[in-house]
């Protein structure tokens, strides 16, 4: 693995030092109070952080997809919401920029590269979750334009976003027949239903987004062309998932450092319960938890750098680290006992974080079968 540079050090330290200072402390107020930390999504802005793996020529700062994502662990493991907020915006930055003609790519990157405008990604609906290529949000010609009816559901800054990539229908030819549209939020015929009521996550609002009849130019054709969303969709979510990966990681990391700084403190029988092999082994098994998953997302991150195919290595990356951290949750909660099951401290809300992680971008099942299907393959 390549050693970091001078800047890219420097960047990572300054990002986990504002993130301890600034985000982390106004995680739980956020939580509480259901609230998109749109505060804190300017922060990262003001600090060219929502641009990281974009070129220059369209505002951003052309850093590695392995130093982009070390930013993600950073941030999530201050607090989890931003974090992954980070990486869905950059998930539906990167499907635009890549896929657009010079034109749209002029007009539509260069506000969600600076941060202005929060990103979202619109592909699952209730009846094609996993079965993607199911969707049946239309989009039919009329005119010089597109009529789009249809429902999106689960989608992350639903109603908060300034601007979504929206995958929709244009003909009935499976996969094939699916295009890619850039929608933004004062879209007429598009509403947003109120939130979806979430086990965790709740300062990322996750809502349906419907299409009535809905007008877009023909212009919002991302890459000006029908039949191209489903591949758009899939390469985009490839890079998510090395998001994810990475929020995974980061929130692993925050929840053994809870762990071992109350095992350090708390004491039975005259002594840290540090000391005992029980709740040693505990973290000894985190911490190498952990730090696999790390090497895992990060060696997947410099394979994308490198151009090569990273489908297989991303959903094992996404498969590995959201499985730790959902582990490493779990034994954080113990390490604590009946302190970890209270609100009292962080690690329930970690708990609860890590099995939404293990969902989004695809559930872990779906990257199982990816990979199994690459291997297999003949």
């Amino acid at each position: 693995m390549h050693r970091l540079s001078e800047p890219e050090l420097a960047l990572i330290e300054m990002v986990r030092e504002v993130a301890a200072e600034r985000i982390a402390p106004a995680a739980d107020r956020y939580e509480r109070e259901h609230t998109f930390p749109r505060e804190l999504f300017d922060l990262l802005a003001g600090l060219d952080l929502t641009g990281l793996p974009f070129a220059g020529e369209v505002g951003g700062s052309g850093v590695s997809q392995r130093t982009y994502l070390m930013v993600v662990e950073e941030v999530t493991r201050a607090f989890a919401a931003l974090g992954m907020g980070l990486s869905v915006h950059t998930l539906a930055t990167w499907g635009i920029d890549t896929y657009a003609t010079p034109a749209q790519r002029e007009r539509f990157v260069p506000d969600l590269v600076a941060g202005s405008m929060l990103g979202a990604y619109s592909l699952s609906e209730t009846g094609s979750g996993s079965d993607a290529a199911a969707l049946t949000t239309r989009a039919v010609r009329d005119g010089d334009g597109y009529r789009l009816t249809g429902t999106k559901a689960w989608v992350t800054h639903g109603g908060v976003a300034d601007r979504y990539l929206v995958m929709a229908r244009t003909s009935d030819d499976g996969a094939r027949g699916i295009s890619a549209f850039v929608i933004d939020a004062d879209q007429p015929g598009m509403t947003v239903a109120p939130p979806e009521s979430k086990i965790a996550m709740w300062a990322s609002p996750t809502a349906q987004i419907v299409f009535d009849d809905a007008p877009v130019d023909a212009d919002r054709l991302l890459g000006g062309e029908e039949g191209r969303g489903f591949g758009t969709a899939m390469a985009s979510l490839e890079g998510g998932r090395l998001g994810i990966a990475a929020c995974a990681v980061g929130l692993a990391q925050a929840a053994l450092d809870e762990a071992v700084r109350y095992a350090r403190q708390r004491e039975q029988f005259g002594r840290p319960i540090a000391d005992f092999q029980g709740v040693g082994f505990l973290l000894a098994d985190m911490a190498a938890r952990t730090e696999a998953a790390r090497a895992l997302y990060r060696s997947a991150a410099e394979q994308r750098d490198q151009g090569l195919d990273i489908g297989r290595v991303a959903a094992m990356a996404k498969v590995v680290a959201t499985d730790a951290a959902m582990q490493t949750t779990t034994d954080a909660v113990q390490v604590f006992g009946g302190v970890g099951l209270t609100t009292d401290v962080p690690v329930e809300r970690y708990l609860r974080e890590a099995k939404i992680l293990q969902i989004v971008e695809g559930t872990n099942q779906i990257q199982r079968l990816v990979i199994s299907r690459s291997l297999t393959a003949s």
